[in-house]
Parts: structure tokens; sequence; C-alpha cells
């Protein structure tokens, strides 16, 4: 379903990067051993720039809370209304939030608390590959 294509920049380039290798990164400090999504200059808790690394996480977690999106401002997700919008919590660390259309889940029929894998959607207009999250178990 993604229908907006990520231009990657400088800081968030090599998350997008895994992404197109069909692997999950989110950055860590190894000078507080924190994890923190979205990417930062610097650690948001010590504050330390370069410490910074990306770590490879399992790519699952559980679907925290949901909202269905009915009008989306964004014309190339109209014709996918309405769609689910889900709040993902990683495994590795339930401070660290994502969301997802969950693909193959039905509209409103999201099961929070629902454990998640992490897949990658090919987006139309630039090929980039973005996770989503699909219900398992």
């Amino acid at each position: 379903m993604p229908k907006q294509s990520p231009i990657p920049e400088e800081l968030d380039k090599p998350f997008w990067d895994a992404c197109n290798e069909g692997r999950l990164v989110i950055q860590n400090c190894k000078a507080c051993d924190r994890l923190q999504h979205p990417p930062k200059e610097a650690c948001s808790k010590c504050g330390s720039g370069g410490n910074l690394e990306w770590r490879e996480v399992s790519g699952r977690g559980k679907v925290y809370g949901y909202g269905v999106m009915y009008d989306s401002p964004v014309v190339s997700l109209a014709v996918d209304q309405p769609f689910n919008v889900a709040v993902i919590q990683l495994e590795e660390d339930p401070g660290i939030n994502m969301l997802s259309h969950l693909p193959g889940t039905p509209v409103d029929k999201v099961p929070v608390g629902a454990n998640v894998q992490v897949e990658f959607e090919t987006t139309p207009a630039t090929g980039q590959k973005v996770p989503e999250w699909r219900v398992v178990g």
C-alpha cells in the first residue's frame, strides 16, 4: 500500500539503505546503550554525537494502537481510503514506535496487542523500500 516514497537525507540514509537490503536498523548510542528513532544528530538521552551507530533489530513487535484514515490530504493515498494506521512498538525497545498500514489486516479490525513482523514494500515513485508490519501468529 505505500504510495509515498521517502527521499533519504544524509542523517537517515543508512536506515533507508538497510530497508532496501531487507534489514531493519535503528540508531544506537554506544555511550549509554540507548536505541532511538527517528535518527538524530546526537543521543536524546546523553547528548553524545560521536557514539552513534546503526544496530540491526529483529523486526518483531506488537500493535500498540491504531486509527483509521478516512480522509487523507495526501492525494496518492486517497484511492486506498479508508486504511489502517497502526502504532508498532519494537520488541527491542517498546519506547520506539513506528507506523504501519498493517498489510493483510482489514480496515478497523486491528488486533491491539498482536505480534507483528516487519516486511518491506517497494514504493512506486522511486523504488525505495519502506518497513510495514504484518500480524503474525
